[in-house]
Order: structure tokens, then sequence, then C-alpha cells
């Protein structure tokens, strides 16, 4: 179950954004061979909400694209479909028999800006952005040159199949 909330009013949310953000977090959960129900909530904001967000969660007082809020802890180096037939799931990790992922925050009015920084298109810098987060929600980082490169790969096989 994917759930929408939209918490900003700069940027023009099209029924065709919601529909290809909803496609792509399925795209993406069966690549990374997530195969049991899941739930992800994701809020659109703008520039000052997330600077908020990002300031009051990780002390960083910056606006930012995209901030995720992973449910799930995974081993160092192990991302859900590494781990998830030996985890143990807990009753806090679930609702109405479906998994938790996580959160996820994107500012439009960034992903807007670096749309066109980026000279493609607005629809495909918010699947982007979604996939990035998404995939941190599975415990993948980018911290690391070696998990960056991991990251970055799966992000973009994950968008190449969707033809995006």
């Amino acid at each position: 179950m994917i759930f929408l909330d939209n918490r900003q009013n700069l940027v023009k949310i099209t029924e065709e954004l919601e529909y290809s953000i909803k496609e792509v977090i399925e795209h993406a959960l069966r690549e990374e061979k997530v195969n049991l129900p899941c739930e992800v909530s994701i809020i659109f904001v703008d520039n000052d909400c997330i600077r908020d967000i990002n300031s009051e969660n990780r002390n960083i007082d910056k606006i930012t694209d995209v901030l995720s809020f992973p449910m799930l802890e995974y081993p160092p180096g192990k991302v859900f479909k590494d781990v998830y037939m030996d985890y143990e799931f807990q009753p806090e990790d679930m609702d109405g028999g479906k998994l938790i992922l996580g959160d996820i925050a994107i500012s439009l009015e960034k992903a807007e800006e670096q749309s066109r920084e980026f000279g493609h298109s607005f629809l495909r810098e918010v699947c982007y952005l979604t996939v990035h987060s998404l995939l941190h929600l599975l415990g993948y980082d980018h911290m690391k040159d070696e998990d960056k490169k991991i990251m970055r790969s799966r992000e973009e096989e994950i968008l190449q199949k969707f033809k995006l």
C-alpha cells in the first residue's frame, strides 16, 4: 500500500505523477524481491518544509531533495533482499498484515529545480528521487564509495527497466 500526502501548494500534482510514483514503487519493490504486502508513505513538501524536517531529524539546516525514514534495520552491508528470509519481523514492523517499510519526504519544489538543472523531465526527477529513497528504506546507503556505486547502479537499472 502506498500513501501519498501533499503538504505543499507550489507544484501541481497531476494524476500522471501520482500514477507514475505508485507504479515505479511497485516496479522497484518487484526488482528488489519484496514479495510480501508492504506499506510506504510519501509526503510532498516544499523547500522550507524539507529544510525544517532535515534540521529536526538530522541536525542539518539545509534544503535537500528527498529524505528517507526507514522502519527496518539491516545488518551492515546488507539490504532487504539479502536478509528478509531470515528476518524476524516484530509486531511493530507490521500494520494489518503489511510490512511497514518507512516514510519518504520529497520536496517537489527542489525536484522541479533539479529537473531543469539536469535537463530532464520533472516526472523523471520525482521518480528518480522516489526510487532513491525507496532503496534507502530497503537498506541501501551511499556513505561509502563502494556502497554509492552499488546504490547508483540499482537506481539506474530500476529506472531503465521502468523505461524512464
